[in-house]
């Protein structure tokens, strides 16, 4: 099965040639790998073409959308002409080596393989300890209450097969996007499973992600699946 690998970026110079240069090393998959420049002003797009040289499976492609992760995420995905996709972020928090265990589990016959820090096998190091219990929290609550077949909802790296992708609209407009993606496919019925991975605090660079800002993107997916599973219980009794 081919893949692609979808990379948002924005302003991440001083990492994203690391974060390349470890999926090529990483990544036995047959794969694509598509860049997506999120309006950047540093030399990310620069780094990009340099090591594009060297792998030519890498891709450039520009967010013409206005800036944020909603928008770069669907730029990569309408872009993406192979029968699997998996974005990861550009910071290397994502763990590459994980990307070949989720192809062999969605080879046994699933439509989403989420990796998941909240499981045996997984984990986080460093970052900030908030973010990781609200995640952690976000993951398990949601697991519990409304049965989808993962336990780090919130978690962006995610396997799917276009085919779920191309059925599904998108309406957030950041990081929570990643969620509404999830919960909507397993509400659509698709099949779920997901395999450990380890997530780990960027090194270089700075995080463009803050609680407070994206607290209210994951607390409306939060509540519409809640509500979501109470109509369909509901239903079900009548």
């Amino acid at each position: 099965m081919d893949l692609t690998i979808v990379v948002p970026v924005r302003n991440e110079e001083q990492i994203v040639g690391t974060t390349l240069e470890a999926i090529e090393r990483n990544v036995t998959t047959p794969h694509r790998t598509i860049v997506v420049n999120d309006h950047c002003t540093d030399r990310t797009v620069a780094v990009v073409e340099e090591i594009s040289q060297k792998y030519p499976n890498i891709e450039l492609v520009h967010n013409t959308k206005e800036p944020g992760f909603a928008n770069a995420l669907v730029t990569g995905f309408e872009n993406v002409r192979t029968e699997l996709v998996v974005p990861l972020m550009g910071d290397m928090c994502d763990d590459p080596c994980t990307i070949d265990e989720m192809v062999k589990e969605m080879a046994r016959g699933y439509d989403v393989v989420c990796a998941s820090r909240y499981i045996r096998g997984g984990g986080k190091e460093g970052g900030p300890k908030i973010q990781s219990m609200f995640s952690r929290f976000v993951g398990l609550t949601i697991h519990s209450l409304v049965g989808i077949a993962t336990r780090d909802v919130s978690n962006a790296f995610k396997l799917y097969r276009k085919g779920v992708i191309d059925s599904i609209v998108l309406q957030g407009r950041s990081v929570e996007t990643s969620m509404e993606l999830a919960l909507k496919a397993h509400f659509s019925g698709y099949r779920m499973s997901e395999v450990p991975t380890t997530w780990r605090g960027r090194t270089k660079g700075r995080s463009k992600i803050r609680l407070l800002k994206i607290a209210p993107g994951y607390f409306r997916w939060y509540v519409w699946a809640i509500m979501h599973k109470l109509k369909g219980s509901r239903r079900a009794a009548e």
